[in-house]
């Protein structure tokens, strides 16, 4: 019997005090007050979310819309904390477990505001669109990304010093191994710095049709920090550095008004003068009559130069299409009338010969 009275003032005991010095009656109504605020973060989820996704969709507005899909993690984060919060005071602690929980509870305090801060530059990038003649697309991408990045520094700055972490000699520190890792990585920030005039000078965009002269030439898909990422017309994909467009000349083909034809024709050395001159004002008349070139930018048909086994005849104008397909259908027809221009003025065209004359003794 005493070994069962024993037994049961020990179960009592540990009953009271419990863990930490909180009995588990505590304990239990600490949980039970987690457990509601677990299902009112269910019921945030499912009734109050969806409802303001419901009225947000009303609207023509993309920026409500990338808000309240924004809000949504820090808005399901928000009965945690307060579930932590509530449990935590409602039980009685020791004096010690009491500034750890405190410090806790300002910890998840500190990670939803930073975090509703990060969800809210989101939303940011539709208000800075509307300055795309002075930001470009991706340069706003940029700059969301870096300020997300930045408060995620600061958040956990601001993390470290409440559990008394200072973070000077760590800034100190990794001052010395930025400088170690700059003079090791300068085309790294050579890339970096080429990518941002690229994007403020707005050589191109995403989806623009570059040629970099000897290097690349394909479709923009992604322009990043250190490099972009360029699709060839055999469906590669190309990764350059980005140093490349701020060393080299870059042809922006997406930008083209007007396609050029710089042609030259060369007939045979037996056309007559007469034969020349209707042959050039033939092809000019074309042009200078057809819908398809813009005379306003310049045409020039002209007898060029005597060459090795040719008169060269020099034919350039401009197409008023910008689309490279029709371009060729422009360029295509030229061909056809030219080729029946010298062939209706009974001249012939020329190709590379070479004539050998023997001696006789």
């Amino acid at each position: 019997m005493d070994v069962f009275d024993n037994f049961t003032g020990l179960f009592l005991s540990v009953w009271e005090k419990g863990i930490l010095g909180v009995n588990f009656i505590e304990i239990l109504i600490g949980l039970g007050i987690f457990f509601i605020f677990l299902v009112f973060r269910g019921l945030i989820s499912k009734l109050v979310i969806r409802k303001l996704e419901l009225i947000s969709k009303r609207t023509t507005n993309k920026l409500d819309d990338t808000f309240v899909k924004a809000m949504e993690g820090p808005a399901r984060f928000l009965p945690i904390v307060l579930g932590v919060f509530f449990a935590s005071y409602y039980m009685s602690f020791s004096e010690d477990t009491r500034l750890f929980l405190d410090n806790v509870n300002r910890t998840l305090i500190t990670i939803l505001l930073f975090w509703i801060i990060h969800q809210i530059i989101e939303p940011i990038s539709y208000i800075l669109s509307g300055f795309d003649k002075i930001l470009t697309r991706e340069l706003i991408g940029w700059i969301i990304k870096s300020l997300k990045i930045l408060i995620l520094i600061l958040g956990a700055a601001a993390v470290l010093e409440l559990w008394g972490i200072k973070i000077g000699p760590i800034i100190a520190g990794l001052g010395l191994f930025g400088v170690a890792v700059a003079l090791g990585a300068q085309d790294l920030f050579k890339n970096l710095i080429s990518g941002i005039l690229v994007l403020v000078e707005k050589r191109f965009k995403m989806g623009d049709w570059i040629e970099v002269e000897g290097i690349i030439e394909g479709v923009v898909e992604k322009i990043g920090f250190r490099s972009t990422v360029i699709r060839k017309f055999d469906k590669s994909l190309a990764i350059i550095p980005n140093f490349q467009f701020a060393e080299n000349a870059v042809i922006n083909k997406s930008q083209i008004t007007n396609w050029r034809i710089s042609w030259t024709i060369t007939l045979q050395y037996d056309s007559t003068v007469e034969q020349l001159k209707t042959i050039r004002n033939d092809i000019e008349n074309f042009i200078n009559h057809s819908e398809d070139y813009d005379t306003a930018v310049g045409v020039s048909v002209r007898v060029d130069k005597f060459s090795d086994s040719s008169i060269d005849m020099y034919v350039r104008c401009y197409t008023k299409t910008n689309s490279w397909s029709e371009m060729l259908l422009v360029k295509e027809r030229l061909a056809i009338k030219i080729k029946e221009i010298v062939e209706g003025n009974k001249a012939s065209f020329a190709f590379p010969s070479t004539s050998i004359y023997v001696e006789k003794k």
